[in-house]
C-alpha cells in the first residue's frame, strides 16, 4: 500500500526541500519506488537540489490541467534506481493547484509508487495546505529556534484539524520530527534550543537530528541530495533517519559536542 508523506514546516528556509530530496533518495536507495513532488508552484527548487532542472519539460500543473500525462512529466533520477521527480511550475499561480486535480494525480501515482513524498512550500498558503491535506504521514522539519518551533506547532494544529484524515475522522496523520541545522555546542551555550527542548514543546516522536553542516550547501549547489555524501555528517544523519523510518533501531548521533583527541588535534586540517 502506498503512502503519501508531506515534508512541511511553518517557516521558510528550515531545510524542507533538502529533507524531501534526501528522504526520497534514501527510500529509493533501499529499493522502494519513490516519487518526490514539488508543491511550491511559482518558485520550484526541488529540481535544482535533485540536479534535474535541465530535464524539466512538463510540470505538476500541466498534469493537473491534462496538458501532459505522468509518463511525459515524471523525471527519472539518473543516479538512483526507483526514484522520480514531479517538478513544480515556475510560471503558474498557486491557485492552479485544485483539490480535485491534486487528488487525481496522487491517486494515479498510488498505483505505481510505494512512497509519494510531497515537498511543501513554507507557511499556510494554498500550496502548503494542499500538500498536507492528503497526507498519511508528515515530516515536521524545524530548526532549534523559538520562531521555527512555534511555526511548526501551528502546522501540527492544521494537520490535526484540516487534513482529509481529520475531516473524515480517520486515523490521524502520523507525525515525525526532523530537527535540522543543530549545533550541540551552541545548544550548550544556550544560543539555540536543545533537542530535548524541541521534543518537549512539539510532543511528537523524534525521527532525526541533522547537524549544521557546510556539506548541505555544497550538495545543494552541486544538484546532489546530501544523503549521497556518505562522508558528511549530514549525509550520515539522513541515512540514519531513513533506517529509523523503516523500522531499524538506530541511535541518534550528533547530539553532543565531539571531543577531539590529542592526535586528531595534532593532525587536524
Amino acid at each position: 500500500m502506498s503512502k503519501v508523506i508531506v515534508v512541511t514546516s511553518g517557516k521558510g528556509g528550515v531545510g524542507k526541500t533538502t529533507t524531501s530530496a534526501s528522504f526520497g533518495t534514501g527510500l529509493a536507495q533501499r529499493g522502494h519506488k519513490t516519487v518526490v513532488i514539488d508543491f511550491d508552484v511559482g518558485l520550484r527548487n526541488l529540481d535544482l537540489i535533485m540536479g534535474c532542472e535541465r530535464r524539466v519539460v512538463y510540470d505538476f500543473v500541466n498534469v493537473i490541467n491534462n496538458e501532459s500525462n505522468l509518463h511525459q512529466t515524471l523525471i527519472k533520477d539518473k543516479r538512483v534506481e526507483n526514484l522520480y521527480v514531479l517538478p513544480a511550475s515556475q510560471t503558474r499561480d498557486k491557485e492552479a493547484l485544485t483539490r480535485e486535480g491534486v487528488e487525481r494525480v496522487l491517486n494515479e501515482l498510488r498505483q505505481s509508487f510505494e512512497y509519494i513524498v510531497c515537498d511543501s512550500p513554507a507557511g499556510i498558503e494554498r500550496g502548503a495546505l494542499m500538500a498536507l491535506y492528503f497526507a498519511d504521514e508528515a515530516l515536521i522539519v524545524t530548526n532549534p529556534e523559538v520562531s521555527s518551533v512555534r511555526d511548526s506547532d501551528r502546522i501540527l494544529g492544521i494537520l490535526a484539524s484540516r487534513s482529509r484524515r481529520a475531516e473524515q475522522g480517520d486515523e490521524p496523520v502520523k507525525e515525525h520530527l526532523v530537527l535540522a541545522r543543530y549545533a550541540p555546542d551552541r545548544a550548550n551555550r544556550g544560543d539555540m534550543l536543545s533537542v530535548d527542548d524541541v521534543v518537549e514543546i512539539l510532543g511528537i516522536p523524534l525521527l532525526g537530528v541533522i547537524p549544521e553542516s557546510q556539506s548541505v550547501l555544497q550538495a545543494s549547489n552541486a544538484g546532489v541530495p546530501v544523503i549521497l555524501d556518505e562522508q558528511s555528517d549530514a549525509g550520515v544523519a539522513y541515512n540514519d533517519l531513513i533506517d529509523r523510518y523503516l523500522g531499524e533501531n538506530r541511535p541518534h548521533r550528533f547530539l553532543t559536542v565531539e571531543k577531539k583527541g590529542f592526535f586528531r588535534r595534532l593532525f587536524r586540517n
